[in-house]
């Protein structure tokens, strides 16, 4: 086999297809990852529709004794309504 010069690029350019190969692998990890994630419906995070979430805020928030019963049935009301 015939060499051009004294072969000194030959020590480098591994270096450069390592570089090259690590970045392809990091991109194609980060590719998966983002099309592996569920996508979000809303602001946060969740895919649940927004009377759902509503609700659960709703439960969560009589569970802690935020809202009183009146206001707790007057809310739900309100959500069922189309």
């Amino acid at each position: 086999m015939m060499w051009w010069g004294d072969g000194w690029m030959m020590g480098w350019a591994w270096v450069l297809g390592v570089i090259v190969v690590t970045g392809l692998v990091i991109g194609a990890v980060a590719l998966a990852v983002m099309l592996a994630r569920p996508r979000s419906g809303g602001p946060h995070g969740g895919s649940e529709p927004s009377a759902v979430g509503a609700r659960r805020i709703l439960d969560d928030r009589y569970a802690r004794g935020e809202i009183d019963t009146a206001e707790y049935e007057e809310r739900t009301r309100a959500l069922q309504r189309p």
